[in-house]
């Protein structure tokens, strides 16, 4: 029960920002960064481009770049229910595309960033969290997921 109140104040806290920036553009359409994950050097995001692109098409937003960067695994063996086996995941502010797409919002390239899931930012609930905050507080931009939160499946 706990996780799924967690998830949806993350997606609550994820919305305000959100609700901001809309309200600020007033009738101006929102200009969003297609942001994606892959996980390894040989995949290529082309397919997550075709799904936030009907995305934004869907909600009016334009697509004003597409970055991308390679999760790098953090550890090489897998544990089942460990917290070891969490992923092929580098923190957002460790990525260079994640760090050009805060380049472009405080520079005003774009209103938000749109990704396919949380997981493309970060598993770790205060560390998603705090992406959230910096984006909102720091970049005057959101983060728009295709697939909203969900609580975590316990292990």
């Amino acid at each position: 029960m706990e996780r799924q109140s967690r998830a949806g104040q993350l997606r609550k806290f994820r919305k305000h920002f959100c609700r901001q920036v809309i309200a600020a553009q007033a009738d101006q359409p929102l200009r969003v960064l297609a942001y994606s994950l892959v996980p390894s050097p040989r995949a290529r995001p082309d397919e997550d481009w075709g799904t936030l692109q009907a995305e934004a098409d869907q909600l009016g937003y334009a697509i004003a770049a597409r970055l991308h960067d390679v999760a790098v695994p953090v550890t090489t063996t897998y544990f089942p229910a460990s917290s070891a086996s969490q992923g092929v995941y580098t923190p957002p502010w460790d990525r260079p595309g994640w760090c050009e797409a805060e380049r472009q919002l405080r520079e005003g390239l774009a209103d938000g960033v749109l990704v396919l899931d949380r997981h493309n930012i970060s598993s770790d609930d205060d560390e998603y969290h705090a992406v959230i905050k910096h984006l909102g507080e720091h970049c005057r931009a959101f983060l728009h997921l295709v697939i909203p939160e969900e609580p975590v499946a316990p292990t």
